[in-house]
């Protein structure tokens, strides 16, 4: 096993721990900030190392959604960093970034498509598509942040909750339905790994809807968090 092999399955380990501890606690705690913490540094780390060992492949998709996932949790943490819900110049970095993801997985798209095996390295084309549509519906999103010059405290949370929730998605459905072959043969195809990403879909959309209708959050914070909070 290699050095960046061996730090991409630590980096992981600890993002499906701390992912789940921060899905599952309650959101302004300390424990959902110190556990959102451990989560935004080892998906850097996983989606990081990930995609450099994806070049090296070469599979040219998932080093650009290793890019992209880092887009996501970068881009996350930053709305709950800054509480007064203005763009800095991180976000103007990040909506290229975003923008170059989307041009290139659309274009291993339509390569894909075009390919007589349907396929652009080993990833189909449609993978190519699905990941395209969401970073062009990132990148409109943080579009409208920057015209807008700044988002409510709902709003804010919101972009924090559903780009970290996507990165954990992704990260969830890599390890245990992309991995599957490094499984003990009697686990392979397991009902049980395609309930988890599930899971935290259900999550995700939970929390969306719960930020988005309950009255808690409409002004949230409702007071100014620590520093240890603020990295939620």
């Amino acid at each position: 096993m290699t050095p960046i092999m061996l730090v991409h399955i630590i980096g992981g380990s600890i993002a499906l721990l701390s992912g789940a501890a921060a899905l599952i606690l309650r959101k302004g705690s300390r424990w959902h900030a110190q556990a959102g913490t451990a989560f935004f540094a080892a998906m850097l780390v996983l989606a990081g190392t990930g995609a450099v060992i994806a070049a090296l492949k070469p599979e040219r998709g998932t080093a650009v959604i290793g890019i992209f996932t880092c887009y996501l949790v970068t881009t996350a943490w930053s709305a709950a960093r800054r509480r007064d819900g203005r763009p800095g110049g991180l976000e103007h970095a990040a909506l290229a970034v975003v923008l170059g993801c989307m041009a290139a997985l659309l274009s291993f798209g339509v390569s894909g498509l075009n390919d007589p095996a349907g396929r652009v390295d080993s990833l189909p084309w449609q993978v190519h598509f699905v990941f395209g549509a969401v970073a062009g519906l990132a990148a409109i999103l943080d579009l409208n942040f920057l015209r807008k010059g700044q988002l409510a405290g709902m709003q804010r949370i919101g972009r924090h909750l559903w780009r970290m929730s996507t990165a954990m998605l992704i990260a969830t459905t890599s390890f245990f339905q992309g991995q599957q072959d490094e499984f003990p043969e009697a686990w392979q195809g397991a009902i049980l790994w395609n309930a988890l990403p599930l899971m935290v879909l259900a999550a995700m959309l939970f929390w969306i809807v719960r930020v988005r209708f309950s009255a808690a959050f409409r002004k949230w914070p409702p007071r100014i968090a620590e520093p240890a909070e603020a990295a939620a």
